[in-house]
């Protein structure tokens, strides 16, 4: 199964995540070797921080396509954002200062990690009604979810998406977040497991072991919908 990866800080020098062209054609080379496809890129945006313009990150992306040619690579690369929500948000995706999933109706959506449940309601309701799908980042994060089920149904019911990082379903940060990520994977309430990626070593893109994990406990259609299909709706600007 050929994976897409939706959430994924590869571009060099413009967030947290990777520091250089070496290093972003490093963490390429992880993603091949784990089956990765397709990557949308997704660059923090965050006022007074992380802040890339769309025609900078194209030609980033660019740069980085022709240089991961170069090194023999093939992954497709699809620009998007991780959007910190703020109340401004809306207008900004509507100006294009930020961006959307793949120039998608879809915005990968986060928040700080002590954001009560109301806030982070209120932001999702915003976004929806102004005609975007929010895919929640990393939901495992957020201390107002964690554990709280009922909470994801909740904005699940509302028309929000759900992304869960691999490295939380496997285990890598820490019992608690495992549980709960898992606890939402049995229930069928995730849509999309992805990297998170920053780097080569703690937080790489390692998605293949999840996938199979995923496989093998909760069955090939729902690894499919959740690293394939669901992905490609969202490429697609489809309903998923």
């Amino acid at each position: 199964m050929d994976l897409i990866d939706i959430h994924c800080h590869i571009l060099p020098g413009v967030d947290d995540g990777s520091k250089s062209m070496e290093e972003s054609l490093a963490m390429l080379r992880i993603a091949q070797q784990n089956a990765i496809r397709t990557i949308i890129v997704t660059p923090h945006n965050k006022p007074g921080r992380h802040n890339i313009h769309i025609p900078s990150m194209n030609v980033y992306i660019k740069q980085l396509q022709e240089q991961m040619g170069r090194a023999g690579l093939s992954i497709e690369l699809i620009g998007g954002n991780e959007l910190y929500y703020r109340m401004e948000l809306a207008q900004e995706l509507h100006g294009g200062v930020a961006r959307t999933m793949a120039d998608s109706r879809y915005v990968l959506l986060e928040f700080a990690p002590m954001d009560d449940y109301d806030y982070l309601r209120n932001g999702v309701y915003d976004l929806l009604s102004e005609g975007y799908f929010p895919i929640i980042a990393h939901v495992e994060r957020y201390q107002c979810l964690a554990d709280h089920v009922e909470r994801i149904k909740d904005l699940t019911g509302m028309g929000a998406y759900i992304q869960v990082n691999a490295g939380s379903v496997m285990g890598n940060v820490g019992f608690g977040m495992k549980s709960f990520t898992r606890k939402l994977l049995k229930q069928e309430l995730v849509h999309f497991v992805a990297t998170d990626a920053h780097d080569t070593k703690k937080r790489a893109p390692e998605l293949k072991k999840c996938a199979d994990y995923i496989v093998h406990k909760y069955g090939n259609q729902y690894a499919e919908d959740i690293f394939v299909n669901n992905p490609e709706h969202v490429i697609r600007n489809e309903i998923l």
